[in-house]
């Protein structure tokens, strides 16, 4: 009898935990995701706005590796990623380069041209419309911000479960095993961009900081035109009119994620 008591007692104080953290989950979903914790995501009224940012990514201008470092470079010096960290389990990756059969598992043909076999492509995050990370996540963390798509990491909510990591199809996600801080140079840290600690997961955020307040993310300023940004529901757009005049390829299409990311081959 006792023991069924304690049973009931347990039971309902789950429930009343869960009933009193679901309207503020709720709340903060609906208000986009951002709040204090956050302040980098708010926009102003110079901020660039979108229904749904997308980015084409131009690999033809692209010829060897060494073309993708400008890009990669400003991603990092922007967001303050370690690039000290020697064991590669425990790199930290925003936007990063891969060859074909890695980045379009799902598209290499068996006699696939040597060039295109060997050619390195910029992988980041897809920013997807139906992602399945979000859906993953337990504690909102990582939440698609309704205004303009952008999936973006609360890093004060993270608890470091990586389902997310898990639920990712394109591994674009990293956990800091080690506090990310000792490996960031003094004189590269972005003073206007929060650090991270250990036990969190990060990623690429489609440089929410740089649109709210006029400015295009950091690899697309980098990429000297071979990047293209815009908003993917705007038929006028630039990202639309590529779109409209260039054969793309998405990765790993088929699993219906719908990424925003878009590659002219």
């Amino acid at each position: 009898m006792e023991s069924s008591r304690r049973r009931f007692l347990k039971l309902a104080g789950i429930s009343a935990v869960g009933l009193g953290t679901a309207p503020a989950l709720n709340a903060f979903a609906a208000s986009g995701g951002h709040d204090a914790a956050q302040p980098y995501v708010k926009k102003g009224a110079r901020a660039l706005r979108a229904k749904q940012w997308a980015m084409v990514i131009d690999t033809r201008r692209f010829h060897s590796a060494k073309d993708l470092e400008p890009m990669i470079e400003a991603c990092n010096k922007s967001h303050n990623i370690p690039t000290k960290i020697t064991n590669t389990d425990h790199e930290i990756k925003w936007i990063w380069e891969a060859e074909f059969h890695h980045a379009f598992p799902t598209k290499a043909s068996k006699f696939l041209s040597e060039e295109i076999e060997h050619k390195s492509f910029l992988v980041l995050c897809n920013h997807c419309e139906n992602p399945s990370c979000v859906r993953a996540c337990p504690t909102k963390a990582t939440f698609k911000r309704e205004s303009d798509g952008i999936v973006l990491m609360d890093f004060h909510r993270c608890i470091g479960c990586r389902f997310c990591m898990a639920a990712c199809p394109f591994g674009a996600r990293s956990f800091n095993f080690r506090d990310p801080r000792d490996f960031i140079p003094e004189d590269d840290k972005n003073l206007e961009f929060p650090t991270r600690m250990k036990g969190v997961v990060e990623k690429c955020n489609f440089c929410a900081e740089r649109l709210a307040v006029g400015k295009e993310p950091a690899c697309v300023e980098a990429s000297d035109g071979a990047i293209i940004f815009g908003d993917l529901y705007d038929p006028h757009s630039h990202v639309r009119e590529v779109l409209k005049e260039n054969y793309t390829i998405r990765r790993k299409q088929q699993l219906g994620t719908e990424p925003s990311v878009y590659y002219i081959v």
